[in-house]
């Protein structure tokens, strides 16, 4: 029977020192857990992002409120009806994203590149966003406005309606998809 004890003495020694080792540094590793957190449940607020790679990830109706995204990388991630409340994307690389319906109320959007950013109808409302990179971003609907001032604050900021984007980029002429190239039986295909 003493054997059995002194076996395990060795066995628990090490499991104190692999519990203090983990007292010590008790969040190593933990920005990978929310990633894979973000990606299996589609929400994970206030949770620790800073810099990871969420790039081209389909993130419809996640709950990222007071996320700390500084620095990650969201480029061309679909973000349609996310909720961003009070999150930090601070230096966020969100070039090419799709912003549909997405909330930023209370947001801090500073240095964030939204180039080619696709933002329709998204509440910006009380958000920072200072040195934003909006460059070719299409903007409809969002009071959100290149340069500014108090000038600006007063009148209200210009909201583009689509009606007046119809009006500055028409549809160009839609053409039918070749039938031989989708499995659609012919006969509900349109006629030419």
């Amino acid at each position: 029977m003493r054997r059995y004890y002194f076996a395990a003495i060795p066995l628990l020694s090490a499991l104190f020192w692999a519990g203090s080792a983990l007292a010590e540094n008790p969040l190593v590793d933990i920005q990978p857990f929310n990633v894979r957190r973000l990606l299996t449940t589609n929400s994970c607020p206030d949770c620790d992002l800073v810099g990871a790679n969420l790039r081209g990830t389909h993130l419809i109706g996640a709950d990222l409120r007071k996320a700390d995204l500084r620095g990650a990388d969201l480029s061309w991630a679909n973000l349609e009806g996310a909720d961003l409340n009070d999150a930090n994307l601070t230096g966020a690389n969100l070039t090419g994203a799709f912003l549909t319906n997405a909330t930023l109320v209370n947001a801090d959007l500073n240095n964030a590149n939204l180039s080619q950013a696709q933002i329709y109808f998204a509440d910006v409302t009380d958000a920072s966003m200072e040195n934003v990179n909006l460059a070719e971003a299409t903007i409809v609907g969002t009071p959100i406005s290149i340069g500014g001032g108090a000038e600006l604050e007063e009148e209200g900021s210009p909201i583009i309606s689509p009606p007046e984007v119809w009006q500055l980029h028409p549809p160009g002429e839609i053409k039918p998809l070749p039938h031989n190239l989708i499995d659609v039986p012919v006969q509900i295909m349109p006629l030419l």
